[in-house]
């Protein structure tokens, strides 16, 4: 069984809990309203108000004039982010990151020892409110989509099981958009086909979902049959790092777009110290509002961890490979691949002066972000 794990607004919650005053409060992590700064993560009580990720933080102080505004500290939720996965180590070394607060879990070879996926599930649920003081929704089915599924329906503070025996009659009635991928463009061509439900796109033939909406809609009719048999698949094992956020909106300008392009860069960075690797490939992923998708990709001369290097690669993909005019762009990511042992520590003695000064740099500013929040430091354009 798979084990979906998602904190609940993850960087507001960890702001919450530094500060107990902010209880019951709107409490918006981000980019300062008075600039062009995006909201990276809205308490329940702000999301109330209409507040959510991504959104413009001007446009979330218009909606929300009374929200507290708190620069964001990834380096900060870093910390906290390897406390929660060690927990996760407890019970299964098959434990795939989607970034600081979600994770895959294959419990599967586990059960005997600790008692079940659900028993297990219950445990690391509360370990992780005991001894951190956080909230986490678990989804728990017979593979990842499922999963997945489960643990967003459950929020916040869920707990959903569904076992193999009801998958069906689990997303048979949810409405089409919580298939993956299904945004707005997608969702409208499926209801003007009167397809509104996952049950609904299940019982469709595969030539009328491919006629529609080509491999995708091979793809979508899988999901909505409970079909997904991708590996839960650790770091270290992994052929690729990437990290990817769907916009409520679409987004046209390509400030926000490359605000969060050096965010995803910086995660997946991030993600490569902690694991001792250097990724030679950098590739970015770009949804527009129409569902087309590319994805294009650079090769470094030699593999790198280094913030600057990865950023950089990054940003010169968007900006090439952005159309001038396009309807919008509903999903960004970011990814590395050809991963390699990093070994830092002894390669550092190889590495010319300019490549050890970055070193540094990050080394610092992980300790400083960790320590004052993001807004101590600030990348250049």
């Amino acid at each position: 069984m798979i084990l979906h794990i998602d904190m609940d607004a993850f960087y507001a919650s960890v702001e919450e809990r530094e500060r107990p005053e902010l209880k019951g409060k709107p409490v918006i992590v981000g980019g300062s309203p008075t600039g062009r700064g995006v909201v990276a993560a809205a308490n329940y009580k702000a999301r109330e108000f209409g507040v959510h990720s991504a959104m413009p933080a001007s446009k979330a102080v218009r909606l929300c004039p009374h929200a507290i505004f708190l620069p964001s500290r990834i380096g900060f939720y870093a910390v906290v982010s390897e406390q929660i996965q060690k927990i996760f180590h407890d019970y299964t070394p098959l434990v795939e990151p989607l970034s600081l607060d979600e994770a895959f879990l294959d419990v599967t070879a586990s059960e005997r020892r600790f008692g079940g996926a659900e028993a297990i599930g219950r445990t690391i649920k509360e370990r992780i409110k005991n001894d951190l003081r956080l909230t986490a929704s678990v989804g728990i089915a017979p593979n990842k989509f499922v999963a997945k599924v489960a643990s967003d329906l459950g929020k916040p503070d869920g707990f959903v099981v569904v076992h193999p025996g009801g998958v069906q009659a689990f997303l048979d009635p949810l409405p089409v958009s919580r298939l993956w991928g299904v945004g707005k463009v997608t969702r409208g061509l499926l209801e003007q086909k009167g397809l509104r439900t996952i049950g609904e796109v299940r019982r469709q033939s595969s030539g009328m979902l491919h006629d529609l909406l080509g491999k995708w809609g091979d793809r979508l009719r899988e999901l909505a049959q409970g079909q997904d048999d991708r590996a839960v698949v650790p770091d270290r094992e992994a052929k690729s790092i990437s990290h990817e956020t769907t916009f409520e909106i679409d987004h046209r300008e390509i400030g926000p777009l490359r605000s969060c392009v050096i965010e995803l860069a910086e995660q997946v960075a991030r993600r490569l110290r902690r694991h001792g690797l250097c990724a030679r490939t950098v590739e970015i992923k770009i949804r527009f509002a129409d569902f087309k998708t590319i994805t294009r990709s650079h090769t470094l001369t030699k593999a790198t961890d280094t913030t600057r290097d990865l950023v950089s690669a990054a940003v010169d993909l968007l900006k090439t490979n952005l159309p001038k005019k396009h309807r919008g762009v509903r999903l960004i990511g970011m990814g590395v691949s050809q991963l390699v042992s990093g070994e830092p520590a002894q390669g550092e003695l190889f590495l010319d002066e300019a490549a050890q000064k970055q070193r540094r740099i990050d080394q610092a500013a992980d300790l400083i972000a960790a320590k004052y929040g993001d807004s101590a430091l600030r990348r250049g354009g």
